[in-house]
């Protein structure tokens, strides 16, 4: 596992990546947001953490920018600040979690280890570069999509949801799910942007087809899976 640590204090920043490097955890530093934001896009972490007080770029707009990049790194938070204000607007900018400073390591490592599995559980790793279900097919190199052989063009964000329930099948990913993953936002329950990115994929998906792949779970959520 590839950790990247976003930290402008020396002591801070010896004491973190000794404790991970322990643990079996790469780690790259940055000390300040500007480098880390470079290093972020050159490079594929499985997560990131971040001081808030940093120079050149805080903490706090270097989330926001990763967000939104699309980049979907899970991000944990590190501050001297504890107020439920200063947490608030370290989870609107797309942080994962919040740890204020002093902490245990072990805490932190907890932390980590809790958002590492969350999200393999959701983008389980996979050694190719295609996914399929059924006669649905996703080629995440070329970004290509065909079912039953037609083609099928998406947009960026529709492409994204597709990858998700591909990646799921037969699981019913709530309305929560699918915003923290897709999205990068908390569901808020006054939206419907959710459902209507479902009714376009449906359209291009299931429309022309007899057998249709996206099922609505009343009250739950969605899953791909074949008509029962």
């Amino acid at each position: 596992m590839k950790l990247l640590l976003v930290e402008d204090d020396v002591k801070t920043v010896q004491s973190i990546r000794q404790g991970l490097e322990e643990n079996g955890y790469e780690v790259d530093i940055a000390y300040d947001g500007k480098i880390g934001h470079i290093l972020a896009k050159r490079n594929s972490y499985d997560l990131i953490i971040t001081d808030v007080i940093i120079p050149e770029i805080n903490g706090v707009d270097f989330c926001k920018l990763l967000r939104q990049e699309g980049i979907r790194t899970p991000i944990v938070m590190l501050t001297a600040m504890g107020a439920i204000e200063e947490k608030l607007m370290g989870f609107n900018a797309g942080a994962d979690d919040y740890l204020v400073k002093p902490f245990d390591f072990l805490e932190l490592l907890a932390r980590i280890r809790a958002l590492l599995n969350r999200t393999s559980d959701f983008f389980p790793l996979t050694t190719s570069a295609t996914l399929s279900y059924h006669d649905l097919e996703m080629n995440l190199e070329t970004r290509i999509v065909k079912r039953d052989g037609k083609r099928i063009d998406l947009t960026a964000k529709e492409f994204s949801l597709l990858e998700y329930l591909l990646k799921n099948p037969g699981r019913v990913l709530t309305k929560v799910d699918i915003a923290e993953k897709i999205w990068d936002i908390r569901f808020d329950t006054g939206t419907n942007v959710i459902e209507v990115y479902i009714t376009l994929l449906r359209k291009k998906i299931d429309k022309d087809f007899s057998e249709k792949l996206i099922h609505t779970i009343y009250g739950v959520g969605y899953v791909l899976k074949l008509d029962q």
